[in-house]
């Protein structure tokens, strides 16, 4: 597993849009998962350490945005076939066991996580209320462990997104696995 840093953020990049299939069993479009105050949009997966480091303290995180007025979605895109982890079944049975409070979605064509640039797991994009990129950062100090009493980052990054429309000018990139994408056929 080779370990990724995302690349900064690129402030103002327009979110895509997307339609993709949800652990629950519906669709799910970027318009209606947006939130009043900002969008957070989180590449993760079952498998990945790192997202298993910090899977419990992230989706408290995400509770606390919603709250905030921040919609937010999951989006799960490495290879199914090389990595059975990651496979639809599993998204269901980790999004239950850990009360995810956002839609789970899976991207099977890897389209979307090609549109976002996306790198590694995790990766997170927080967008403004005009889904204007604010923050590509790490959710905290945490990696492979969890570091407890982290400062949160996220958190803080995207309450001042709700607040100002802006993202700080100072950001850590998020590091994790790579995104596993499937061989170009």
């Amino acid at each position: 597993m080779a370990a990724m840093e995302t690349p900064i953020c690129d402030f103002g990049w327009k979110a895509a849009d997307f339609a993709l299939k949800g652990t629950d069993g519906k669709s799910h479009r970027l318009a209606e998962l947006a939130g009043p105050r900002g969008t957070l949009i989180m590449f993760i997966c079952n498998h990945c350490p790192y997202v298993r480091a910090v899977i419990d303290r992230l989706v408290e995180d995400v509770r606390a945005l919603q709250a905030d007025g921040i919609g937010a979605a999951a989006i799960m895109s490495n290879d199914t076939e090389a990595y059975p982890a990651d496979g639809f079944d599993k998204m269901k049975e980790f999004a239950v066991g850990h009360r995810f409070s956002f839609p789970y979605l899976i991207d099977e064509t890897q389209a979307v996580a090609r549109a976002y640039d996306a790198v590694c797991t995790p990766d997170l994009f927080g967008f403004n209320a005009d889904l204007e990129l604010q923050y590509r950062g790490r959710l905290d100090a945490s990696r492979r462990e969890l570091v407890p009493g982290a400062r949160r980052e996220l958190l803080e990054a995207m309450r001042q997104v709700a607040e100002t429309g802006k993202g700080p000018a100072e950001q850590i990139a998020s590091m994790g696995c790579s995104i596993k994408w499937r061989d170009a056929a």
